[in-house]
């Protein structure tokens, strides 16, 4: 009876240890995430948009992950408009009391671009510190994003910025967390466009960013998590074709928007190149067009209906945006 207790205790034992082992090598080599940890992404409205929109940077960062085997549970948690001092205020609420494992917080813009409104630099510190010490203190790991631009191009608003992405900066080699330093990458993407002056590269205006500023955000995530360069373009790759991956929208009332594949993306793109357009404004007249349409067909009826109108105008888009982005 003995030694089959003994027997009984030591399968126990191995099966533990053997799970731990699986749970430990849950992710690829290099990847500080694991295997169905929860990841809560704080931000303001770009990290909002990030998560609602198809093809924001948080979707791109799941999907991402889930390419090279990683499968978290994400928790979102950017509230447009907020800046350190909101974000703050919330984080029992929005992340502490979900228990995540990791946090990703992206801040800084709003905090410099309101102005009056925002938070000056010091009290910025001290609400980042803040979040970081609640954060370590309740076990859970933290990566510190920079904050990207305001207006891609050298004005008051960025050299601001400059002191609080470098307090950023050190901040995580001082605490030793992983930081995405997307201010750089976007910075260093636009000096290597040289656009003319007026013309934006990776923001729709200024700060909210394209599909293309997603996805360099994204990147930069992944290789914080420690994704290698050829994971990076393995994921790239894969986002190519991923329903959803992007999305265009037409300037109107009815904030019409059309979820595509970046490739799809990419082909509208270089049709707006070609013309000397952008993209915006080739969906604008998409969009213009589908309105025209719809209201034509109708013209003969005693009264319009908005509503039908609408919705007709909105599958009018779609179809236009489908047939524009084909090779």
């Amino acid at each position: 009876m003995i030694l089959l207790k003994r027997l009984i205790i030591s399968i126990v034992a191995f099966s533990a240890f053997s799970l731990a082992c699986r749970a430990q090598a849950a992710a690829p080599d290099g990847i500080l995430v694991q295997d169905g940890q929860k990841v809560a992404f704080m931000g303001d409205s770009i990290t909002n948009q990030g998560w609602e929109r198809a093809g924001g940077y948080v979707q791109l960062v799941v999907s991402g992950l889930k390419t090279i085997g990683v499968n978290i549970v994400p928790i979102p948690a950017g509230i447009g408009g907020n800046t350190s001092k909101d974000m703050l205020a919330r984080l029992d609420r929005d992340v502490l009391s979900k228990k995540p494992d990791w946090l990703t917080l992206s801040c800084g813009v709003n905090d410099v671009w309101h102005g009056l409104s925002g938070v000056e630099l010091e009290p910025f510190k001290q609400n980042i510190t803040a979040i970081v010490d609640q954060a370590q203190k309740a076990g859970i790991k933290v990566m510190i994003l920079t904050a990207t631009v305001i207006q891609e191009q050298d004005n008051d608003f960025n050299q601001k910025l400059v002191a609080y992405n470098d307090f950023l900066r050190d901040l995580a080699k001082q605490r030793g967390l992983p930081l995405a330093d997307l201010n750089a990458s976007f910075q260093s993407a636009i000096k290597a466009a040289a656009l003319p002056p007026g013309k934006k590269l990776l923001t729709e205006d200024g700060v909210h960013p394209t599909p293309d500023g997603h996805q360099l955000m994204a990147s930069g995530v992944l290789s914080a998590f420690g994704a290698s360069a050829t994971q990076v373009a393995k994921i790239q790759e894969a986002w190519l074709d991923s329903p959803a991956s992007a999305m265009v929208s037409a300037v109107s009332s009815f904030r019409v928007g059309d979820p595509i594949t970046l490739r799809q993306y990419n082909t509208l793109k270089k049709r707006a190149d070609d013309q000397k357009n952008t993209v915006a404004n080739l969906c604008s007249t998409a969009f213009f067009d589908a309105i025209v349409e719809a209201v034509k067909a109708h013209s003969q009826e005693p009264a319009i209906n908005q509503s039908v109108i609408e919705a007709e105008a909105q599958k009018g888009f779609k179809q236009k945006i489908e047939a524009l982005a084909k090779p």
